[in-house]
């Protein structure tokens, strides 16, 4: 159960400082977006047992990245969101570069960090190729979806529209990135599909009416 318990605590944490992030600004809210992708691509190497199922630790950033987008758009407009995604594809790819420079300084004979920075930054070029890219992807979709949605329903439903693109988005993210990036490694591609698209449903379900909220907690909340 304590698997369990720490991520509905991630959850909230994410969800949390996604919303405090609406009063400071959207340049505060960009730059969670770019953080959450950072840490989303890092921690999607480990893995942990929820629910009976083996998933990855990073469902919950993921998820979280395109929720910070979501209210881009809904407080400081489309412009804001693009923006975003351009600065977190940006930082997607500085944190690849210097992470695979990192790994090739030559540490010292008194070094013992160098062995877990290698297991955890050493993944193979496809992996990372195809994580960064549909991530990118996924980012444009849901920028395109929710404003498209926003005009549509404007001024109501924003739980509805919230979680109609958090979910759209997800699963087109988990079908792309499965099968680019692990198609012939694991054994059954619709169980890792299956799982992972579950576990984030469970977030999306946590984080939509949440983070909804937050119009009636931050009514006016700070310019750019």
């Amino acid at each position: 159960m304590l698997n369990e318990i720490f991520f509905f605590i991630q959850i909230l944490l994410v969800i949390g400082f996604s919303v405090g992030a609406v009063r400071l600004g959207s340049q505060a809210l960009v730059a969670l977006v770019a953080l959450n992708g950072v840490l989303a691509n890092l921690f999607v190497v480990k893995q942990m047992d929820l629910f009976g199922l083996t998933v990855t630790c990073s469902d919950v950033f993921a998820v979280g990245s395109i929720l910070g987008l979501n209210l881009l758009q809904e407080y400081f407009g489309k412009e804001a969101a693009q923006r975003a995604v351009k600065i977190s594809f940006f930082s997607l790819l500085f944190f690849v570069a210097v992470s695979q420079i990192h790994l090739w300084y030559v540490p010292a004979s008194t070094d013992q960090a160098h062995s877990a920075f290698a297991a955890i930054l050493v993944s193979t070029p496809r992996i990372v190729a195809a994580s960064v890219f549909v991530y990118f992807l996924v980012q444009k979709l849901d920028v395109s979806l929710f404003g498209w949605m926003k005009r549509r329903f404007e001024g109501r439903l924003l739980v509805f529209r919230m979680g109609i693109s958090l979910v759209l988005t997800q699963f087109i993210d988990t079908v792309l990135f499965s099968f680019l990036g692990l198609y012939g490694i694991v054994s059954s591609m619709m169980a890792v599909i299956g799982v992972s698209f579950i576990v984030k449903c469970c977030v999306i379900f946590c984080s939509a009416p949440l983070a909804a909220l937050s119009r009636r907690i931050f009514i006016n909340p700070r310019g750019q």
